[in-house]
């Protein structure tokens, strides 16, 4: 089993290929250029590096949300358009299950936190049994208030990761209760490897789809939706006036 994986949905861009649980490459940059600068050069250089004939890939797998509304476009874009253009199927990998996935066997929860804005985040609670990886509360966008009750009154050590923890770190070291730790840097954003190995779980379980299928998932509308209806019920409104 051959994976292209790719994450686009936080501030880093990242492509990797596994071979039957092997890594055989992995792009990762986290700096200021968009993710449709970078994403399909970063594949093509690992296609060029180790002399990958992109027909022998199997499954092409992304992050499919949340995260960046543009990011998980260009993402989905991508992997729909290599999809279509190879006739593979695809894995859409809940972005925070791939988030979670980066710190692989540990016994403490696992709480992945990416910024949402407008004071939220999407996380979601996760933990190893027996090398498999339990979903114990699944992706949610929410103030970062509600995740710290639920952890609290889990009331085991977690760790905590993602870009979100660097932006509400001082309300987490204030209000949690619970022995917690944050990931180190090498471990603590989105890599397309630990997407890639939660996609290995995925196809175990049949559940593949094909390019044309796929769509992201925002969890929530983008700003540009919230103010398309806000002008719509503004507009409701003058009428009936």
């Amino acid at each position: 089993m051959k994976i292209l994986a790719l994450d686009s949905s936080g501030m880093v861009a990242s492509a990797a290929v596994i071979e039957e649980g092997r890594l055989l490459a992995e792009y990762t940059v986290n700096y200021k250029k968009t993710h449709s600068q970078t994403l399909l050069p970063m594949v093509d250089e690992i296609v060029k590096m180790i002399e990958l004939d992109l027909d022998s890939i199997d499954v092409i797998a992304v992050a499919g949300g949340p995260g960046s509304f543009t990011g998980l476009r260009i993402g989905s874009a991508t992997a729909k358009g290599l999809g279509l253009a190879l006739g593979k199927p695809l894995v859409n990998v809940p972005t925070l299950e791939g988030l979670a996935c980066n710190l692989y066997g540990t016994d403490r929860v696992i709480c992945p936190m990416m910024d949402a804005r407008r004071n939220q985040v999407y996380t979601g609670i996760y933990d190893f049994r027996e090398d498999e990886l339990e979903i114990l509360e699944g992706q949610m966008a929410v103030p970062v208030q509600n995740v710290i009750e639920k952890l609290n009154q889990l009331g085991r050590a977690v760790i905590l990761l993602g870009d979100g923890t660097a932006v509400y770190k001082e309300v987490l070291e204030k209000e949690l209760q619970v022995p917690y730790s944050f990931a180190p840097p090498h471990l603590n954003q989105q890599r397309a490897s630990a997407v890639a190995m939660r996609a290995l779980d995925y196809v175990r379980q049949g559940k593949t789809e094909t390019a044309a299928q796929h769509q992201p998932d925002y969890l929530r509308v983008s700003q540009a939706e919230r103010e398309r209806k806000e002008r719509l019920k503004q507009q409701e409104t003058e009428l009936d006036a």
